[in-house]
């Protein structure tokens, strides 16, 4: 017996689940990429004069986009001594990180650059330094900084000596384009900082190879703008600029929380 011709009612039904089979199959390919490549972690690093609630605004927007965020407390008493406990912070997280350093934080996210698992960072009006720099000398290598005797208190204590904004000064300093009353809250709840970090010298440079990015913002009192232009461009940096103060991550969260996640999706 002769077979039987396909008809096109055969053929056309053959055809469809030709698609639904290579439907799955893109469709299991995705979920295998998904889950061998998930979202990295974003560790937040606050800076001096601050804490983690700094990162509050971003925090939330992060986590509503599926990244787990850890937000360290910064010791802040020396920029070696901080390097060795964000490293054992570090330690406790596994896969794929992306740091993000403000201001300070920026020195210690450079210290940290080569741990495992670091695939980018990402500086928030941030310092990059060089070995052998000190954050004292960059910050006055340009004119800009309204950060001096005349803005901060010496908290003096039998082991050394802490620096503090005054109340009356962090707000044009920090975060003129805040609320009033934020700004004041902010003030009071302010962590000082060891004052010999601004003269410590830097021990290493991030690694060329990792991928850098840089938010810069042109209202900046704290950092200059160009001293954060000058140190972004020298460090192969993407460098992004918004009209913000110094706690942009605060005053202008979307486009920080944006350029954070343009770095994890590398």
């Amino acid at each position: 017996m002769s077979a039987r011709r396909p008809t096109r009612r055969h053929l056309l039904a053959a055809a469809a689940g030709i698609v639904l089979l290579a439907a799955g199959t893109t469709t299991a390919t995705a979920a295998v990429q998904n889950y061998d490549h998930p979202k990295p972690t974003v560790v937040l690093v606050h800076g001096a004069f601050a804490d983690g609630s700094s990162w509050s605004e971003v925090t939330g927007r992060l986590q509503r986009d599926g990244y787990k965020v850890v937000v360290p407390a910064v010791p802040l008493r020396g920029i070696a001594s901080d390097a060795s406990y964000l490293s054992g912070v570090l330690a406790g997280i596994s896969g794929a990180k992306v740091l993000v350093g403000h201001s300070y934080g920026g020195a210690e996210i450079t210290q940290l650059a080569d741990t495992t698992g670091v695939q980018a960072l990402v500086y928030v009006n941030a310092f990059i330094p060089q070995a052998g720099e000190t954050l004292g000398a960059l910050n006055s290598q340009f004119p800009g900084s309204q950060i001096g005797p005349d803005t901060t208190d010496v908290i003096a204590y039998a082991g050394g000596a802490d620096l503090a904004m005054k109340p009356g000064s962090f707000p044009g300093v920090f975060a003129a384009d805040l609320p009033a009353k934020e700004a004041a809250s902010l003030a009071a709840s302010q962590r000082p900082v060891a004052a010999a970090v601004f003269g410590e010298p830097i021990a290493k440079s991030a690694p060329a190879s990792i991928p850098k990015y840089a938010l810069v913002s042109t209202g900046d009192k704290a950092i200059p703008p160009a001293a954060e232009r000058f140190m972004a461009e020298r460090a192969g940096a993407t460098v992004v600029e918004v009209n913000a103060s110094h706690l942009a991550m605060l005053s202008e969260p979307g486009t920080v929380t944006t350029l954070i996640e343009r770095a994890a999706s590398r």
